[in-house]
């Protein structure tokens, strides 16, 4: 069954992604709102589910996130307002038309899935020392990224 929208929100589905970010230093490094789109986040938002749509902006904050970390750290997620804690992040999914799921480990190595309905989702981006100290740092944004660009 299709969804009744007023004219208003049809419109509105129609849009293509804006964003915009103010910060007090006018040097700090790129932010994920000033970056160019990969060619999934330039289709009209109206073509995309809920939980497509916030799993392609995940994916930019990540990427932009890790390329401000060192080789000593990755990304990792903390889920305000639950005891979920702080995730690494290993991979990110989404199943329309609204859940979106990380899959990663906890600080200490427990395995670790959290599956959140769109409208709950509020996360945190943080930096955790790597786990192993001869491996290079696991970038998943990157790869998330060139799955955008790919699909």
């Amino acid at each position: 069954m299709d969804d009744i929208k007023t004219t208003a929100e049809a419109a509105q589905a129609e849009v293509f992604a804006v964003a915009h970010v103010v910060h007090t230093d006018p040097n700090a490094p790129c932010h994920a709102e000033n970056l160019e789109l990969p060619k999934a986040l330039k289709q009209p938002i109206g073509s995309k589910t809920s939980a497509k749509w916030a799993y392609e902006r995940l994916i930019l904050y990540i990427k932009n996130f890790e390329e401000t970390l060192d080789n000593q750290h990755e990304v990792a997620m903390g889920f305000t307002g639950a005891e979920a804690g702080v995730i690494r992040i290993e991979g990110i999914g989404y199943f329309d038309p609204d859940l979106v799921t990380f899959y990663g480990s906890d600080p200490q190595g427990t395995k670790t899935q959290l599956i959140q309905h769109v409208t709950q989702l509020n996360v945190m981006l943080r930096a955790l020392p790597k786990q192993v100290a001869s491996d290079a740092p696991k970038r998943i944004g990157f790869r998330l990224a060139r799955d955008l660009d790919e699909g």
